[in-house]
Parts: C-alpha cells; structure tokens; sequence
C-alpha cells in the first residue's frame, strides 16, 4: 500500500463510526417494523420505489438501479412482494421476455402502514437527537461520499 492510499487516523475512525451507525439504525428501523408485525425495510425500499413511478411502473433493472439490490436478490424479493399480492408483473408489449413491475392497492397501503412505524423510526433515531442545522450538515457531509454525487 503507497503512502498516498493509507487512510488517515481520523478517516479510519470516521468510517468505522459511519459503519456503526449504519448498521444500528438500520437494525433499530427494521427491529421496529417486526414489532409492529411488518415486512423488512428492503420490502418498503421497493413499494416506494413503485409508487413514486406511478401506474407505469419500472422494469426490474431500473429497481436495482434505484434500490442498488443485486439482481438476485430482487428477483426473489419481486417474487415475494408478488405472492403476497404488493406487487404485480406485467408483460412489456413490445417485449416479450419484459416485465414491468407496478404497485398494487394492497402494496400501498402496506407502503402506508410501513411509513408510520418507519417515520417514526428516522424521527426517534435521527431527527430528534440533532438539530435541524446538524441534520443539514449532515446531510450535506453524507452527500459529498457519494459516487456519484447526488441530489438526494
């Protein structure tokens, strides 16, 4: 390893701090949805996902670009989502292997009951334990990690 390419002291503790804080508010949000009796956090990733596209729907590669899911995993979680009636998969006309992947009524207002617990979740974890200038700069500190940079 170059000297250029060994971390610094203070990045190495910001990246394991990062990673801790990650994984317990992830844990904590998911432990809070399976309390109150609802699928996993990655369920919800998608029916947001699906919502916000409307009627039209995505096709499964635009989910994994926007939930950054592994091709697998969201073919079987698609699969899931379709057998408990959140999700349906329609033939892309055009195409005949296609599929575009579009909400259902019950997937919303799973989405709903889901955002309620999970909401809360991000006030309780985040929103309450820093003022809303720490929660900007935060953001914006988070948001100069990303790669590519993004608006979000």
């Amino acid at each position: 390893m170059t000297e250029k390419a060994t971390p610094s002291p203070e990045a190495i503790k910001a990246w394991a701090r990062l990673m801790r804080v990650s994984r317990q508010l992830m844990e904590s949000a998911e432990e809070a949805l399976k309390v109150a009796g609802l699928p996993p956090l990655a369920w919800y990733d998608v029916l947001h996902e699906l919502a916000e596209a409307g009627e039209g729907g995505l096709r499964p590669f635009q989910l994994i670009e926007r939930t950054l899911f592994a091709q697998y995993n969201i073919s079987r979680l698609l699969a899931r989502l379709e057998a408990d009636g959140l999700v349906e998969k329609l033939t892309v006309a055009d195409d005949g292997r296609g599929q575009t992947i579009r909400i259902t009524a019950k997937g919303r207002e799973t989405r709903r009951q889901m955002w309620a617990v999970y909401g809360r979740s991000i006030t309780e974890l985040v929103g309450a334990k820093l003022s809303a200038d720490e929660l900007t700069r935060v953001s914006a500190l988070l948001g100069r990690l990303r790669h590519p940079p993004a608006s979000d």
